[in-house]
């Protein structure tokens, strides 16, 4: 299994923290984001990596190839980062993760590793990880249908009909991949969608069968980073055996 991670965003909400570092590569505690993430993945087996870059790409290079010799990473510049969003990152990706397995992340995440070895165990081979509080209009909602499978995701639907937010980790099976890249390839090709959130395509995909089960994983540290203050409140609220 492959771990698409992507990295191409300029993040500015966070400046002037990202002025001249890429947000990934900021540091929560002596580790970076990206490292935590990393750390977390190839301590739950992971040996292969495919890392989407565009803001200040030599700098996540340059930090990865000193650090992770040990593991096979792939990189892939988007070099329209400025004009596009994570769903045109991930249409780069095709010609690593279509019909693979992978596990798809945002760059960003501050997260307990414990999250990727449920993510693994679990026995869905297409997996979406939730956290549940108090939604408004920012995060990517998830709604799902009696039987627990996801039916909408997006930051428009209705608050009162979602039972949480979409994390930003999920894994995909070879099946999944595939159809997911002939529906990109229609996004991006005729439609030219590539400065939208990735969740559209899995929206796209739900009335044509492929959809993800839900993994609650609200009972373990997670926390978003968007702005300053966030960055400042996670130093604050990540527990003491993971600073």
């Amino acid at each position: 299994m492959k771990a698409v991670i992507l990295a191409a965003g300029v993040a500015s909400r966070l400046r002037p923290l990202t002025n001249d570092c890429p947000k990934c590569l900021l540091n929560v505690g002596e580790r970076s984001l990206l490292q935590r993430s990393m750390d977390a993945l190839k301590s739950n087996g992971i040996t292969e990596f495919v890392i989407v870059t565009g803001y200040l790409h030599e700098q996540i290079e340059n930090f990865v190839k000193k650090n992770y010799s040990d593991v096979k990473v792939t990189f892939i510049h988007n070099d329209i980062y400025d004009s596009t969003n994570n769903i045109y990152s991930l249409w780069l990706a095709r010609p690593e993760a279509d019909g693979e397995e992978i596990l798809l992340l945002d760059s960003d995440l501050l997260y307990d590793p414990q999250i990727i070895r449920r993510v693994l165990d679990d026995g869905n081979e297409n997996l979406l990880t939730l956290i549940r509080h108090d939604l408004g209009e920012e995060e990517m909602k998830v709604v799902v249908d009696a039987k627990g499978a996801i039916t909408e995701l997006s930051k428009t639907c209705n608050p009162a009909d979602a039972i949480g937010e979409s994390l930003g980790i999920e894994r995909m099976g070879r099946a999944y991949t595939k159809a997911l890249y002939e529906e990109l390839e229609v996004m991006m090709e005729k439609e030219g969608l590539s400065n939208i959130f990735y969740e559209r395509a899995f929206e796209r995909l739900f009335p044509k069968g492929h959809t993800y089960q839900v993994l609650d994983v609200t009972d373990l540290f997670s926390c978003e980073l968007d702005t300053v203050d966030d960055f400042n409140a996670a130093k604050e609220r990540i527990p003491a055996e993971l600073f």
